[in-house]
Order: C-alpha cells, then sequence, then structure tokens
C-alpha cells in the first residue's frame, strides 16, 4: 500500500503580497510555503504510515526550487518525492494542472489498495478543483473536506464535513481524499528526518517524462490548454473604522436607521 499526496507551494499571504502592474501576483518577490491544507493531507498520510507502515510519497508541480519543500516533507516522514515540472506546464488553470498531475500520479501507478490525498484548496487559488477533478481523470472515487480518515482493510470510512454538519462516507480503495484543517495538526521534521531525507529519492518528472501519456496534450496543459486565466489580482482596499451605537433604546434604532438612509441602504 502507498499513499500519494499533492502539494503545491504557495505564496505565503500572511504578509504583503506583491502584485504585477499588470494584475498578476509577482510571486518572485514573496516568501513561498507549503500550502496548509496540503499539510494536513500529509500528516494524514504519515499517520496511516504509522499506524500501517505505508509508503507516503510527496508529488508537487512547480519550479525546481519547489523540490526544496518536497525534501521538508519527506523530513516530516514521507519517503519519496516527485516534482512535477517543465516550461510546457507554465501558466496552467486548475483544469491542466490536473490533467499534468492525473498523469504523472498514473505514471508512479495507483494500484487495489492505494489512496491518493490532496488538500481541500490552495491559498493563492481557494477554487478547490484541482482535487476533484484528479479523481475524475483517473476514474477514482473521491471524498472531499475529510475530517476524520480510518481505515479497515481496503475500506476507509471519512468523516466529511459539511456546512451544517458531517456525514460518514465508506469507500474503497483505491480512492481520492482531499483534507481540511480539522482534520489533524501537521507536525514537525525531526532532525533525525532531516538527515535522513538525503538519502530518500526524489525524481523529477518533466515533459518527455510524461509527454507520452494520453492525458498530455499541447491542448490540455499549459496555458494554450487552460480554458481559463487571471484577469487581475488586487489587494482589497481597506475598510474605514467603524462607528459604534451604544444603547437599546428608540433613540439609538432611530439614529441607525438615520445612518442607513443617508447612505442609501435603506
Amino acid at each position: 500500500m502507498k499513499i500519494i499526496v499533492c502539494v503545491k507551494q504557495v505564496p505565503d499571504t500572511s504578509g504583503k503580497v506583491a502584485v504585477n502592474p499588470d494584475g498578476t501576483l509577482n510571486r518572485a518577490s514573496m516568501q513561498t510555503i507549503t500550502n496548509p491544507d496540503d499539510m494536513n493531507a500529509v500528516e494524514a498520510a504519515l499517520k496511516l504510515k504509522d499506524a500501517t507502515g505505508c509508503k507516503v510519497m510527496v508529488v508537487t508541480m512547480g519550479p525546481p526550487p519547489a523540490a526544496g519543500m518536497l525534501r521538508e516533507l519527506m523530513a516530516m516522514g514521507a519517503d519519496e518525492g516527485v516534482l512535477v515540472s517543465a516550461r510546457e506546464f507554465g501558466g496552467s488553470d486548475t483544469y491542466a494542472t490536473s490533467q499534468i498531475l492525473a498523469a504523472a500520479i498514473s505514471t508512479i501507478g495507483v494500484e487495489e489498495d492505494d489512496i491518493v490525498m490532496c488538500g481541500r484548496q490552495a491559498i493563492d487559488g481557494d477554487t478547490a478543483q484541482v482535487g476533484p477533478q484528479i479523481a475524475e481523470k483517473l476514474h477514482l472515487p473521491q471524498v472531499t473536506y475529510a475530517a476524520d480518515i480510518t481505515k479497515d482493510g481496503n475500506t476507509i470510512t471519512v468523516k466529511r464535513m459539511l456546512e451544517d454538519g458531517y456525514m460518514t462516507i465508506k469507500v474503497k480503495t483505491p480512492c481520492l481524499l482531499t483534507c481540511i484543517k480539522e482534520l489533524n495538526e501537521p507536525r514537525y521534521m525531526s532532525i533525525d528526518g532531516i538527515y535522513a531525507t538525503y538519502n530518500k529519492p526524489l525524481e523529477t518528472f518533466d515533459y518527455e517524462k510524461l509527454k507520452d501519456h494520453p492525458l498530455i496534450d499541447a491542448t490540455t496543459i499549459g496555458l494554450k490548454g487552460s480554458p481559463t486565466n487571471i484577469f487581475k489580482s488586487f489587494t482589497p482596499p481597506q475598510k474605514g473604522a467603524g462607528k459604534m451605537l451604544e444603547g437599546a433604546g428608540k433613540e439609538t434604532c432611530e439614529e441607525l436607521a438615520s445612518i442607513l438612509a443617508a447612505k442609501h441602504i435603506i
């Protein structure tokens, strides 16, 4: 059994978000982190590894420096890393990205008792589309928004978060799960793990490696193969200070109504 975890290196949006004059993100000037929801997926995989002794692989699509992120995840306990990187893949939207990642996962191979895990969504796009799209292209059953995961043989029981509660779903492997932050608390890298990571295999899948896969085509990858594109990214203007009204009597209600009427809200 193996677990393949899809991860993404994203800009650290906790700091200042840099935007180019054309409205696109200036990623080169921003610090990068591993996407938070993906960290929960990695921790879920590592917990299953602790319980079953399975192999955990981390896969990312990105520029060559993203290999450093994979090394950090391997220092946490992942066994292998795969960097999917090529100029031909640049500019991919969620559709094209899922094409490429599905091809990479298919090349690795998904066997009967394997699991593919993803974070719920990435903080730079918030689309929550790539994981489900990968499942569709690999013809895998999927359960999204996993808040708890247990495994019994080839059956996975998932507690799935909904807007107004939870539902429990049982699914057979192989399958794909997307994980949310409520699922767990990601562990830290260990000293032994940091030393061990340089002896763990890290492979690069470039265009030559994947070009013959049925999912890889000039019309379905990269900027040309992306049916959507980002028109503009910007930092919303800060709101002004609010006005607090004290009291709960008629006068306060009349004052509130007057303010709302003046702003043409009512």
